[in-house]
């Protein structure tokens, strides 16, 4: 057994005892109360999950396993010769809640390369898809082909201690992080580069070999590498977050859960806000005969979009009320390695204007950027301008969070999701009466 998975299952025999007497002892605790409002707007901040791998403030931003992005970059082993950690390395970080070793990492680096080769058949199915199909819809297709290959399901149909789900659950989602590079690289040169793919190099680990498929050159690894972590878990309550959870939740295995967590990044209220970010800030530089803007015409165009009834991209967030700490990090490698880049320029100056902007128009809750604000200007800088796919780099990083996630929920034994519904009758009922009183 690796160091990983051994470290992992002592872990889950020390969580299972608390899970168990917080649910028998104290499971009769009130911990939060359910207003109208919030049971029509999506239980919005209702607080009725669990997890342990990622929190988030709204005023700090979001934590891995108790550490801030800052913290976690500068734990986590790096690459040598670069400014980012191995992608590996946050892998155990977020599996055991503990810093590896530089031999640790390495050893989920070998692990990884193991399992990274994608079933032939995978790119068959991905090949007879029209051309013109989305590539979110390539990749959740070419996820949900490989349930044959689920570890779980085949245990499951066998027989099995239930205290033993979490061991196959474990070995789909290592098996299906280690292909996911590769299937999204595929997706993106057989779509956007007339199918001219490059093969994977087992020399190189997860994010120097993703650079290397997409055949972008350095320092894109460390794009990949700091992309990814930054986009890996954001708490359970997102769309694709808590799609995943929900599938895993039935027994349903990694492969069918993950395809779910993707369809639902690929809504536009989810994974897709980084392209229209981009999108809207190459409308402004179009608006302005392609030169800068000056912070007054800047400032103007802000209120011609909000008083024409749209939102300005990238601008507020369902929990944070400050600026994303995701869009810190990246807007700190932007002026590092592309200070003179022109979209750079002007997605600094909306950072400088957007917020008055908003204040003062009064309905956004958060005048703040999110992490989206930031993300498409390096893809877009690195050649990589082909909006649609942008959405395929988030499920990858996302993938990372949330196989996690469902890893534990079946070694903590989470039960089935199901939540109860009412009727709006109902809910006029109890308003006229003050509130619903208790049976």
């Amino acid at each position: 057994m690796m160091r990983l998975k051994e470290r992992l299952s002592e872990k889950i025999k020390a969580e299972r005892p608390k899970v168990t007497k917080l649910t028998k002892e104290l499971g009769k605790t009130v911990i939060d109360h359910v207003t109208i409002e919030q049971c029509i707007g999506g239980a919005r901040d209702v607080r009725c999950l669990v997890t342990d791998i990622s929190y988030l403030d709204p005023q700090e931003g979001i934590r891995f396993r108790g550490k801030t992005i800052d913290e976690t970059f500068a734990a986590l082993p790096k690459v040598p010769g670069s400014e980012y950690p191995y992608v590996e390395g946050f892998w155990y970080f977020l599996m055991t809640g503990e810093v590896p070793s530089v031999e640790e990492t390495l050893d989920v680096v070998r692990d990884f390369k193991d399992r990274s080769k994608v079933p032939p058949y995978v790119f068959d199915v991905l090949r007879s898809m029209p051309k013109d199909s989305h590539p979110m819809t390539m990749l959740s297709t070419a996820v949900l082909s490989m349930q044959k290959e689920s570890v779980f399901a085949n245990r499951y149909a066998t027989g099995m201690n239930k205290l033993e789900y979490w061991d196959p659950m474990y070995e789909d989602s290592c098996n299906l992080m280690a292909k996911l590079p590769e299937i999204a690289a595929f997706i993106y040169r057989y779509k956007y580069k007339n199918g001219k793919t490059i093969s994977s190099n087992n020399d190189l680990d997860l994010g120097a070999n993703f650079a290397h498929m997409m055949g972008i050159a350095k320092p894109y690894d460390d794009v990949a590498r700091m992309y990814f972590i930054l986009h890996s878990d954001h708490e359970s309550g997102n769309v694709s977050a808590h799609a995943t959870h929900l599938v895993a939740s039935t027994l349903s295995d990694a492969y069918y859960s993950f395809s779910a967590g993707m369809n639902g990044l690929a809504g536009p209220l989810h994974g897709l806000a980084n392209q229209e970010v981009l999108r809207w800030i190459q409308a402004v530089l179009n608006k302005m005969g392609g030169k800068p803007p000056t912070q007054e015409e800047l400032k103007k165009f802000l209120w011609d979009t909000l008083n024409s009834g749209q939102v300005i991209p990238g601008y507020g967030h369902a929990v944070l009320r400050k600026t994303d700490p995701r869009y810190t990090a990246q807007m700190q490698f932007c002026q590092k390695h592309l200070p003179n880049d022109p979209i750079f320029s002007l997605v600094n100056m909306i950072y400088k204007v957007a917020p008055g902007v908003l204040t003062e128009h009064g309905k956004t809750k958060n005048p703040w950027p999110n992490v989206d604000a930031q993300s498409g200007v390096i893809q877009w800088h690195y050649g990589l301008v082909e909006y649609d796919f942008y959405t395929v780099l988030f499920g990858v990083g996302m993938a990372l969070g949330v196989l996690t996630n469902i890893t534990w929920d079946r070694a903590l034994g989470y039960a089935l999701e199901r939540p109860k519904s009412v009727t709006i009758q109902m809910l006029e009922k109890w308003a006229q009466e003050g509130g619903r009183k208790e049976a």
